[in-house]
């Protein structure tokens, strides 16, 4: 794949792009990933089981917050949804951008940070795979890949604020369909959820080796408490949340 220039969130300029085998998994035909994007992985795929089951499609307007790749944006216009994408991350709003040409999908990219982007509109649906990986620090990193994944040291910066937003954005009867692990306390999100007015559920449940961030941060995890007995595994799941 030929390399595409795009502003670095870290300054300099980048000139890769990256093919993305899951993401092709969901859509044919080319994808791009710049460097420093989130790589959809097993959270994605269990995301975008959840939207086709739940009856996302024709008619629906959908928005997907970390939108990373555009890879759940994509497979919601799809199944027919009118869709617009949101990321904080230049790279990651390029990367969408360029899959939403190649696919030739009406797909809305924009740059922001979260609902604040789109103060007062509302949807039928919202989705998002945000970050939600205990880290050390209380700063979500502004710059490169950890951008994707990390979330302070209880997983639950960006999770907090959606739970807090998601309310307001949805349309009487519209859906929130959230993709976490169970390191970042899901049921703290179902309680702050159901608090905010809505019938919330765990819909999805999937235990996964960990990854190369977790491994690599597993003492630290192990030692605030979040790892338990577990060896090497850990568990994601799927929150649906409907709007009375």
């Amino acid at each position: 794949m030929r390399g595409v220039r795009v502003p670095d969130d870290d300054g300099p300029t980048t000139w890769q792009a990256v093919p993305d085998p899951i993401g092709a998994a969901l859509r044919p035909g080319p994808a791009v990933r710049l460097p420093g994007v989130y790589r959809p992985q097993t959270d994605t795929l269990l995301l975008a089981t959840a939207m086709s089951r739940e009856g996302i499609g024709s008619g629906m307007d959908v928005l997907d917050l970390c939108t990373g790749t555009g890879t759940l944006a994509l497979h919601a216009a799809r199944l027919g949804a009118r869709v617009t994408a949101v990321d904080i991350s230049r790279r990651a709003v390029a990367s969408a951008r360029l899959n939403t040409v190649l696919a030739r999908l009406p797909v809305t990219v924009r740059r922001g940070d979260l609902l604040r982007t789109l103060p007062g509109l509302t949807f039928d649906a919202v989705i998002s795979n945000p970050p939600y990986v205990p880290a050390p620090g209380l700063v979500v990193p502004r710059y490169r890949a950890g951008r994707s994944w990390d979330a302070g040291p209880d997983g639950r910066v960006i999770l907090d604020r959606i739970c807090e937003d998601a309310s307001a954005a949805l349309r009487p009867g519209g859906l929130l369909l959230l993709v976490q692990s169970e390191l970042s306390r899901p049921k703290e999100t179902v309680s702050r959820l159901a608090a905010a007015g809505l019938v919330v559920s765990v819909t999805d449940r999937v235990a996964i080796p960990f990854g190369p961030v977790t491994r690599g941060r597993a003492a630290w995890l192990r030692a605030r408490g979040l790892l338990g007995d577990r060896l090497d595994r850990e568990e994601l799941v799927v929150i649906r949340a409907r709007k009375k």
